[in-house]
This record gives C-alpha cells, sequence and structure tokens, in this order.
C-alpha cells in the first residue's frame, strides 16, 4: 500500500456530493458501515465513480442493495496505489470484519494433506493441515478424514516406512519392526536403495498410478516363487490385494494427472450455493461446500469472493481452476493466486470437452446444497416449535447462550458462555469469563457477575439472545431473573435452568414463577438439544479453567522476577542446580551465573526474597 494508504474519509450524511468531490478516482476499498458493524465492504479502480453509483442507485426498494443503504450511516474509504492492492485489502477486511452482505465462507478449515517428507534421508508418511514451501511432496486435501485414513492405513501395511519424528541410531530396532511395521532405518537394517524404492511406490499411489505398482508387485511376486520365498510372494500377494480394493473405490475421472479444483454455482432467490470438487492426479478427493445466505453483487462478484477468501499461504490453489464463469476481475484474480502458489494458476471457463462432466458435477452438489438446507430449516422449525410449546417460552429460541462456573474451591474459576443459533454453534460468540469479585466457592455470585457483564456488552452491541440456558437449579434461575429484571429485560429474554438431581429422575428443567420443573422423556428431541448445549458449556468452561489451573501449577517465583527471560532462567537453573538452590543462594554467587551481572544479581536476590516474605 503506497504512502495515501493511511488516508480515510468519513461521512456525516453517507453518499452525499459534498462527500464524493471529497474521494479520490483513484484505486481502494470502501466500506460500508452501519450503527455498530460493518454492513458491507467492496474494492473499486475508480473509488468515487463506484461511490456515486451507490449514491444514484435507483433499484428496487426490496433489492438488496436498497436494504443495505438503507442501514448505512457513514463510508470510510482506504486509497491504495495499485487495484491489486485495494483486492488484498478487500480480502483482509472482509476476513476480519465478516460483514452482512458480503460473502463469507463460514467453514474456513482446513481439511488433512498427506505428506511424504523427501527431503529426509529417511522419508516418512504424515498427516498435516498446512501446504508449505519446503520442497516436500504433498497430497489432497481429502474432505474425507475416514477415507484419508483408511489409504494410510493401507500405505503402512503395505510400505512399513518409519513412524517416529526422528532417527536415532539404535542397538536394536523397536517393538514397530517386531510387528514388521517399519523397516528399522535406525539400526541399520535396511539399505538406503531398498528404503528409497519403496518411498518411490507410495509415491506412485498417492500420484495415482497404482496401476504400474501392481505390475512392480506382480513382477515381484513371481520372481519370490520362483526363487521359492513364498512367504515373501504371499506378501506381495497381500499387497495386491489391498491395492485392488482401493483401485476399485477410487474414481478416476482424468488421465492427466493433473491438480485442479472445479467449482459449481447455484443460485435460488438471494441464496447462493458454492461447491468445490477437489481434483488430484486424476482423480476426486473429497467436495467441500458452502451456503451463502444473502450475498450483495452479481455471480462473477460472488464467485471472486469466494475464490480470494477460500486460498490462502495455508492452503494454496491448485494448478488449475475450473470455473463456471468468468470472475470479476479475472486478471487480478488470477495474479493474486499465483502469488499465494508461488507458481503459475490457470483460471478457466469449459465450453466443451470431458471437462463439462466435472462441471456438471459440481454444478450439481451446488445444487444440492438447497435441499441440504431446507431440510436442515424444516427440522430446526420443527425443533424450535418443540422447546417453545413445551417450556411455555415467549420466543422461538432462535439463538440460546448457555453460562456455566467451572472452579476448584472457588480458585481459577471462570464463566463460560456458548452460543447456539437456529440448532448449530456459534463459535464467533462463545467467551470465557475470568471471575473478578470472588475467590471462594459461590457460584451464585459468580453466576451474578457474569451475567452483569454479559447484559451490559449485550445492550452496548445490541446482540442479546432470545433464552439464556443455566446450568443449575432454582438458586441459579432465581439469580438470573433478579438480573434480567434489574435491566428490565424480563419480557424480552426467556430463561430456562436445566439440572440433574437424581440419577432416576433424570434431567429437570425449571421456569421462573413455575414451582414444578418440567419434565421430558428421556428421547425427547428438544431434552437433547438442551443437554447439547450444556455439555459443551461444560466442556468450554472445564477446558480453559484447567489451563488456568496448569498454568498456577507450573508457576515458578522466577516468572514474576523482572529482569530476566527464559535464557536466563535456564542458565540459573542449571548453574545453581535446582529452584531451591537458586532462592537460597547469596548474590555474589548469583552473580557467578553467566550473563548474571553484580548489579542484577542483587536485584534478583532482592526480588525472590521479597516475594518469599
Amino acid at each position: 500500500m503506497g504512502k495515501e494508504g493511511a488516508k480515510q474519509h468519513q461521512a456525516a450524511s453517507p453518499l452525499s456530493s459534498q462527500f464524493l468531490k471529497t474521494i479520490s478516482h483513484g484505486p481502494g476499498v470502501y466500506q460500508m458501515l452501519g450503527r455498530t458493524e460493518v454492513l458491507y465492504v467492496g474494492k473499486a479502480r475508480d473509488l468515487r465513480k463506484r461511490l456515486s453509483q451507490y449514491a444514484h442507485f435507483s433499484g428496487a426498494a426490496h433489492s438488496k442493495t436498497a436494504v443495505m443503504l438503507s442501514h448505512v450511516l457513514r463510508v470510510e474509504t482506504i486509497l491504495t496505489t495499485t487495484e491489486k492492492e485495494a483486492l488484498i485489502l478487500e480480502a483482509s477486511l472482509i476476513k476480519k470484519h465478516r460483514p452482512r452482505y458480503n460473502v463469507i465462507l463460514r467453514d474456513d478449515k482446513n481439511y488433512p494433506l498427506i505428506k511424504v517428507t523427501v527431503n529426509d534421508k529417511w522419508p516418512r508418511i504424515v498427516v498435516t493441515r498446512r501446504r508449505l514451501r519446503d520442497g516436500n511432496r504433498y497430497f489432497g486435501p481429502y474432505s474425507s478424514t475416514s477415507a484419508m485414513r483408511a489409504s494410510l492405513k493401507l500405505l503402512y501395511q503395505m510400505f512399513p516406512l518409519r513412524r517416529c519424528k526422528t532417527v536415532r541410531d539404535r542397538g536394536r530396532p523397536c517393538l514397530n519392526h517386531q510387528m514388521n511395521r517399519c523397516l528399522a532405518p535406525c539400526a541399520g537394517l535396511v539399505t538406503p536403495k531398498t528404503y528409497q524404492a519403496m518411498v518411490d511406490e507410495v509415491l506412485l499411489i498417492l500420484e495415482g498410478r497404482s496401476k504400474e505398482v501392481l505390475e512392480r508387485l506382480h513382477q515381484k511376486m513371481k520372481e519370490a516363487s520362483a526363487n521359492l520365498a513364498f512367504e515373501r510372494a504371499a506378501l506381495y500377494r497381500d499387497q495386491i490385494r489391498g491395492l485392488k480394493k482401493t483401485l476399485e473405490r477410487q474414481i478416476i475421472i482424468a488421465d492427466h494427472h493433473l491438480d485442479q479444483d472445479v467449482y459449481g454455482l447455484s443460485r435460488q432467490g438471494a441464496s447462493v450455493g458454492i461447491a468445490i470438487l477437489f481434483i488430484r492426479a486424476g482423480m476426486i478427493s473429497g467436495v467441500q461446500t458452502f451456503f451463502i445466505s444473502d450475498p450483495l453483487g452479481e455471480d462473477d462478484r460472488i464467485l471472486q469472493e469466494a475464490i480470494i477468501q477460500y486460498y490462502s499461504a495455508s492452503r494454496q490453489p491448485p494448478r488449475e481452476l475450473l470455473l463456471p464463469l468468468v470472475p470479476e476481475n479475472n486478471d487480478l484474480l488470477t495474479e493474486r493466486l499465483a502469488e499465494i502458489r508461488e507458481a503459475a494458476v490457470n483460471l478457466r471457463v469449459p465450453q466443451r470437452g470431458k471437462t463439462m462432466q466435472l462441471m456438471q458435477m459440481a454444478a450439481d452438489n451446488a445444487q444440492q446444497i438447497f435441499s441440504e438446507q431446507s431440510k436442515k430449516q424444516k427440522s430446526w422449525e420443527a425443533l424450535a416449535t418443540t422447546l417453545q410449546n413445551k417450556l411455555h417460552l415467549r420466543f422461538v429460541p432462535e439463538t440460546i447462550e448457555c453460562l456455566d462456573i467451572s472452579n476448584l474451591q472457588g480458585k481459577q474459576a471462570v464463566g463460560s458462555l456458548v452460543c447456539f443459533k437456529q440448532g448449530e454453534k456459534e463459535k464467533s460468540a462463545f467467551r470465557h469469563y475470568r471471575i473478578r469479585h470472588k475467590d471462594e466457592p459461590d457460584d451464585y455470585a459468580m453466576m451474578d457477575e457474569v451475567l452483569h457483564r454479559r447484559i451490559q456488552t449485550g445492550l452496548t452491541k445490541k446482540n442479546l439472545p432470545d433464552m439464556f440456558l443455566l446450568d443449575g437449579g432454582k438458586g441459579q434461575l432465581n439469580i438470573a431473573v433478579q438480573v434480567l429484571a434489574e435491566y428490565e429485560l424480563l419480557d424480552r429474554i426467556d430463561l430456562v435452568a436445566i439440572a440433574k438431581e437424581k440419577q432416576d429422575e433424570g434431567e429437570k428443567l425449571f421456569r421462573p414463577g413455575r414451582k414444578n420443573p418440567v419434565l421430558l422423556p428421556g428421547h425427547s428431541p428438544a431434552l437433547l438439544y438442551l443437554m447439547r448445549i450444556r455439555d459443551e458449556s461444560h466442556r468450554f468452561g472445564i477446558t480453559f479453567h484447567r489451563r488456568l489451573r496448569n498454568k498456577q501449577t507450573l508457576h515458578s517465583p522466577l516468572d514474576d522476577v523482572t529482569g530476566i527471560g527464559e535464557k536466563r532462567k535456564k542458565l540459573l537453573l542449571t548453574t545453581m542446580g535446582s529452584l531451591k538452590a537458586t532462592l537460597k543462594a547469596t548474590p555474589e554467587e548469583l552473580a557467578t551465573v553467566p550473563g548474571i551481572g553484580n548489579k542484577l544479581a542483587h536485584s534478583l536476590h532482592n526480588q525472590l526474597h521479597k516475594s518469599k516474605e
């Protein structure tokens, strides 16, 4: 970004003529801002021209653009020196702010890859989620972890390469060698040539050239049988059978052995479905789908946003992308993807030939998203109606937040809050709260503190839930009633407490103003959903609590001393022999440690003995 990149413009009246006059005709990024959130992020080759189009928008009042503009309170722009810089900045801001009207790929996880460490003297096979430019060989991604594990199991059985992270010289091989799971290079029981030949066969299989490996195995089996080495021949026979079974499951769709990502895009009303087929070495290795409920822009714009968001340094694009249409700013996008991959990337829109079968497959997967989304929506509506009726709720519980307190006799106490929206986890809304005002066991006081803090934040950000689910009984429920009454929210937020009092009675649900608990059958989907939320809150809280407890357990007095870092701490403990000896040492003895002079030794001694007092 150039010198002008830090310049930002604000307008009290968004997109007024006075404001537009202050906007540059150069490239940059604009942000449409509402009261508390970023509504939309876009880029433009000519910022003033693009914003003028919004200012003079004359479409239907119910269109997405009109609805978005009706919520805009101000507009900010950031100038860049080139349009490509604007493209990169736009993608970064979208990932940071996740604006409501941009394309947001909700499932941003990286699928696993198989890595063969060909740079090592004795290569091994490992699973990773990051593709690095380290000279090793990567295969995948695999959207089905079970399918990938099955492939790994076969490779481990057929080719007993080392499993250990480092190779150290050993006098005798480990248990893996005795179980025929490793060739034991650490004990010198295999030559580099033999080991490398096995690595080459692993690479051939992962490249999709399994038939070549089959031919080699058949030849080896015949030779072993001719030499009367029947045990070795039987081993080759078993390897052939296992490899044939794997070949039967593989879908080979091309003979070019290239890596490709094939995009399908389907639209129903305001919603868009995107599917990505992963073609690796001519075989389908998986598919990933995204449902985008209400994106702003035409299909070419949406496709570009999805592509630029999807790829990164840790999830690099393949050599070729097959697309259903030409994306907006195709040349810029191609250039950016080549930078991420550090090699050429070809964006192609097939019109005929064998690739059209792939395009149709991707389009079918994109269309299937709407069917799955419809089933999910109907399932949620039925569950929400059941919850509302059985628990006599005022509102449909679209958003439920659950609070749980975790502590050990009041120490390292934390409150955990998890959020579920329309039946699914909303992980971006998960929160931990360090308890500030209590250091002795008092779950009610801790619940009171966490609820106050959550509601204060929710009122500011306008993101309070439809329902609070409390892990506990009537006591916790009464605390929540008092807190909501303080903020006059009892008529806006439903409260439910869930408690398991006796094993034979099961779960009890308590509601304000009701003496007896609501008892639902153990198999009730509504009860199972609430138990799932409660269990997730408990897991989320206890994990953080244990982390704090472990940190406290491993805490050393040296951690509280200023003036020394990790390196000097290690030198102190190594030279003095132990923490106990360090605490007993005089300033003169401490000064003998390398890197600790007289001045620092006296400071260290004073701090350690002050902390002891």
